[in-house]
This record gives structure tokens, C-alpha cells and sequence, in this order.
């Protein structure tokens, strides 16, 4: 189970791999993303997908890379994965103001809905994508 997570995970990643190339050279600096897994609460999968969907549709909006989705189909008990780039203080603030706008909530009233729709979660800030030699260079 724990296997096809990791497979799942280095399958986004390489996918991802041509633009974080472009980024390295660019800036030197190494991209992060978010890695979130998700098992929706029982009874909550399309209004958890509704919620999500409305938040990608304002973080587009507010220039934001898209997140990556991936949907359980077979294994561990996770429901979704979910890939994004860290974003800044600034792009929070514009992503909360369009929110707003839009009628969606933001903040603690966005996280008690979301924490109604979820059995749990975790999120992990990492270093990627990036190839093997890369992180071997950050390793020597």
C-alpha cells in the first residue's frame, strides 16, 4: 500500500519535473510544493470535491500553478492527493480576497467546513519536483 503511495507521488513529480528544471536554472532555488492526502468523511465526497474545486477555480484566477489531483482507484485509504506549489504571503492574500468576493469562506470558518468534510488529512511541505541528481547535490 505504502508502496504504490510513494509511486503515486514520484509519478507527479516526474510529470512535473520539466518545469521545476526551468526554475532551478532560472533562479537557483529549488521549487516546494505541498503534498496533502485526503479521505473524505463518509457521505461528503461531492461536496468535498465542490469545496475544492471552487478553490481552484480562485487560485487560478489569482495566477496560482494548479494543484495536481489524483483519485483513489485501488490500495491504501487515503481518497485524494493533492500537488501544489508553496505559495507566498502575497498570493494568500490575493486568494483569500477573491475568495471573498466570490462568497466563499476563508479562514477559521473555512477550515471548520473543510474539517466537516474530512475523516483526516495530512500536508507536507517538500523539495520538488526535482530530479535524483538534484537532490544528490543537495545531499554532497
Amino acid at each position: 500500500m505504502k508502496r504504490r503511495i510513494l509511486v503515486l507521488v514520484l509519478l507527479a513529480f516526474a510529470i512535473a519535473l520539466p518545469f521545476a528544471h526551468a526554475q532551478m536554472a532560472a533562479t537557483g532555488t529549488q521549487p516546494r510544493a505541498v503534498v496533502s492526502l485526503y479521505r473524505v468523511a463518509p457521505g461528503k465526497h461531492l461536496e468535498f470535491l465542490k469545496w475544492m474545486a471552487a478553490r481552484d477555480r480562485v487560485a487560478h484566477d489569482a495566477g496560482l500553478p494548479a494543484t495536481r489531483w489524483y483519485a483513489h482507484v485501488d490500495g491504501d485509504a487515503w481518497d485524494y492527493v493533492a500537488i501544489s506549489p508553496e505559495t507566498t504571503p502575497e498570493q494568500d492574500r490575493k486568494v483569500d480576497e477573491l475568495s471573498r468576493q466570490r462568497g466563499l469562506s476563508i479562514g477559521m470558518k473555512a477550515a471548520l467546513e473543510f474539517r466537516g468534510m474530512i475523516a483526516w488529512h495530512t500536508d507536507t511541505l517538500t523539495v520538488g519536483p526535482v530530479a535524483a541528481d538534484d537532490l544528490l547535490k543537495m545531499a554532497q
